[in-house]
């Protein structure tokens, strides 16, 4: 998760297999996704207190000095030269290649959906969380929408529109950058890290929300014909 190259960033080996450090379940769910619904799947290739991925070089959680309630000695007063050195030895390649695929989709006539995919923590600063599938939207609501109407019918989950974050929070960088400027559908998925703390527990929920995908994703194209 961390490289040798950036050591351990001053973290205890229990922190840096905590919330802060990585995204608990959420690759696992993302593996099964791409399996049951045959799609792509980019991932992030540290632990995002290296490099946040999902934010922009000039965005303070790129590589975040605190998070929740730790601090990350490893990313206090990093210098512009090192800023520069993570962004270019993480950032650039992983959203160059996303970039370019998903131009090369466009290229061929195709219009790809763009769907990433988080977990989150029961409990943040102190305050337990009912939420336990949440759907995100960027500029863009048709998609999001569609995928919570769809929990709701399929499931029993706890689903919820712009929870527990919403785009106000600055969660939504790669929807920003790689869909919304093609006007491609798009959305944020966020479900609670204790539905899938274990393997087949996250292949459990991937066999749930591959057919909430598949219904938001026939309900937004009857919408695109109807208009």
């Amino acid at each position: 998760m961390i490289p040798p190259r950036w050591g351990d960033l001053g973290l205890t080996e229990a922190q840096q297999l905590a919330h802060i450090a990585w995204d608990p379940g959420a690759l696992e769910v993302a593996r099964g996704l791409s399996r049951r619904l045959d799609a792509v799947l980019i991932h992030a290739p540290v632990s995002r207190l290296v490099y946040d991925c999902n934010r922009a070089p000039d965005m303070a959680g790129a590589m975040p000095a605190r998070s929740e309630v730790h601090d990350i000695p490893g990313n206090t007063d990093i210098s512009p030269a090192e800023r520069l050195a993570r962004t270019e030895a993480i950032y650039l390649p992983w959203t160059e290649g996303l970039h370019g695929l998903i131009a090369r989709r466009i290229a061929l006539g195709l219009r790809p959906v763009i769907v990433t995919i988080h977990s989150f923590t029961p409990v943040f600063n102190g305050k337990p969380r009912r939420v336990e599938f949440g759907v995100i939207n960027d500029a863009d609501a048709a998609l999001p929408v569609a995928i919570l109407n769809a929990a709701r019918k399929l499931t029993r989950l706890q689903a919820e529109l712009n929870a527990p974050y919403s785009a106000k929070d600055d969660v939504t960088h790669t929807l920003r950058v790689q869909a919304t400027p093609y006007g491609l559908p798009n959305a944020m998925l966020e479900i609670r890290n204790d539905l899938i703390a274990t393997a087949e527990a996250a292949d459990a929920m991937a066999d749930q929300l591959a057919p909430v995908l598949n219904m938001g994703l026939v309900e937004i194209q009857k919408q695109a014909k109807a208009s």
